[in-house]
């Protein structure tokens, strides 16, 4: 088998990039000093009533059909509005703990954030993925889950500088060309806010329900009530807000203090309508088995924190359920 490297993914995104580029008039310009005017006497041509004609023959090719992943039942997308609230974090528990709920089912991880690839540290996964005889690129599994992330393909501290159209391709690479073999649940680790990744998953694959992390912060259930309110209009269930960090209790004195505030996300799942799929409190275990690739649900299953989590997860099944009855 042979490996994807960096550099030829850059490569065939680049490719893919540049057959995307379509000239807005669909006018040939010829290269030379008199192009700029020609552009703009092209532009100037156009006509209201043209640009209606177009604006009506876009709208009735209506949007991307949905193509399911092949072998997945269902994916589930973790997102939130803001960075820094614990999403990558819950995804990851998220799907270790749908796997310790039901050792049958069969779980695997999806790292959309290009920029900021985490699955790689959270799972203690490195290495190009390998590719099989069909092309496709074979998922990196540790604790039972195979993952997929830009992470694997680039140096720990090396930036991705892509424009919008580099990315989209590369989403597309990561969702199609990978061989997820048979999968119960795929959970998906959405880039932070409400961007072109969002909307490009949620057009091109069915999402069985969304699960939107925020903490109890009023800053950051701003953002997250943006991200469900996208969701929605995107025809995509959500399951339920996470409410991450809700409570930090003294190992000392065991006493209890809302850092982030007391029931912010829950008061906001009742405006939306939606349920609150749990509680997760803030604690130096999550963040020290993180940091070690030992997700808490793995390293310390019997824990508080991990039951949480499970919790969670339990409760994230159950409204696919419902969803779907």
């Amino acid at each position: 088998m042979s490996q994807l490297s960096y550099s030829r993914l850059s490569h065939f995104l680049r490719i893919s990039a540049n057959k995307l580029t379509v000239l807005r008039t669909g006018t040939e310009i010829k290269p030379g000093p008199a192009c700029c005017v020609q552009f703009t006497r092209c532009q100037r041509a156009v006509d209201s009533k043209a640009l209606q004609e177009r604006q009506k023959q876009q709208m009735a090719k209506g949007l991307p059909k949905q193509k399911p992943i092949t072998g997945v039942k269902q994916v589930v997308v973790v997102a939130s509005g803001k960075g820094g609230v614990g999403k990558s974090t819950t995804a990851v528990n998220l799907a270790l703990g749908l796997m310790a709920n039901d050792p049958l089912k069969s779980v695997g991880l999806l790292d959309a954030d290009v920029y900021g690839p985490s699955i790689p540290k959270l799972m203690n996964l490195k290495g190009n993925p390998e590719l099989n005889d069909n092309n496709l690129m074979l998922p990196l599994t540790n604790y039972g889950v195979p993952c997929m992330s830009m992470g694997f393909l680039v140096d720990d501290v090396a930036p991705i500088v892509w424009r919008g159209l580099m990315v989209m391709s590369a989403i597309e690479r990561l969702i199609r060309q990978v061989d997820w073999g048979s999968l119960d649940y795929l959970v998906v680790d959405m880039p932070p806010g409400t961007g072109d990744v969002h909307l490009s998953i949620s057009q091109n694959i069915p999402i069985a329900g969304a699960v939107i992390v925020s903490t109890p912060q009023d800053i950051a259930l701003l953002d997250a009530r943006r991200g469900a309110e996208m969701f929605k209009k995107l025809n995509v269930p959500v399951l339920g807000l996470v409410q991450n960090m809700s409570v930090f209790q003294c190992p000392n004195c065991n006493h209890q203090t809302h850092i982030f505030g007391s029931d912010g996300a829950r008061q906001l799942a009742d405006t939306l309508g939606v349920q609150l799929l749990g509680d997760v409190p803030l604690h130096l275990n999550i963040r020290e088995t993180s940091d070690r690739g030992q997700p808490v649900v793995v390293s310390f299953p019997d824990s508080p924190e991990a039951e949480a989590y499970r919790k969670v997860a339990a409760a994230v099944v159950q409204r696919l359920e419902e969803v779907n009855s």
